[in-house]
């Protein structure tokens, strides 16, 4: 019984020890790659979708695509260098990463279906919910991340509510309102990663 409790306490330890480490599993050239799939996703809208408000499914598509494709790069990203890292509490670290951010992405998911089946007059909303709940999956990863992170997160926040409040309607759907809040978003946590964690502490 002793044992077992001792081996709970240096579990706890190691669990305590490794909420108070930077993460590294998310690294700026992920972070810019999305950005880019972002701004070519933005591109393709131009081209392809004339008028995304009367063929809205072709846009949810587009987006969810290239949210996919962020997603796993990301995923394997991730991965690789927790698999590949000879630290003891990467592993610790990168569950908890994903913890604290996959609740707004289910959050997101959630949401997009319901406006898609119950709601399609809603769905010119979307931009500026995902932006929302994408700043609360980064709020939520602040306390892994860089402290000027806050300030990303309060970049989508700000996103999120300025394309509710201001692109209503139609206007909510230019491709302009998702290459400024995920392409912008993206570049600046790249930025943000590459500055504090990357540039002096070299590639780990």
């Amino acid at each position: 019984m002793e044992l077992e409790e001792a081996l709970a306490r240096v579990s706890e330890i190691r669990l305590q020890i490794a909420r108070t480490e930077s993460f590294r599993g998310y690294r700026a050239a992920t972070a810019a790659f999305s950005s880019l799939v972002a701004l070519a996703a933005a591109a393709i809208q131009t081209i392809a979708i004339s008028d995304p408000a009367a063929d809205p499914q072709r846009y949810l598509l587009l987006w969810i695509v290239a949210a996919m494709i962020s997603v796993a790069v990301t995923g394997v990203e991730m991965t690789v260098r927790c698999r590949r890292s000879a630290s003891p509490t990467a592993a610790r670290l990168t569950w908890l990463a994903v913890e604290q951010f996959l609740p707004c992405t289910i959050v997101g998911a959630v949401l997009t279906t319901v406006l898609a089946l119950a709601a399609p007059e809603g769905l010119w909303m979307l931009p500026g919910l995902w932006g929302l709940v994408f700043s609360l999956g980064v709020f939520a990863s602040c306390r892994l991340l860089p402290r000027p992170m806050f300030w990303v997160a309060l970049y989508y926040l700000a996103c999120g509510a300025g394309s509710l409040g201001l692109a209503r309607g139609t206007s909510a759907y230019t491709p302009w309102t998702m290459a400024i809040t995920f392409g912008g978003g993206q570049l600046l946590t790249a930025i943000v990663l590459y500055v504090t964690l990357e540039r002096n502490h070299g590639r780990q």
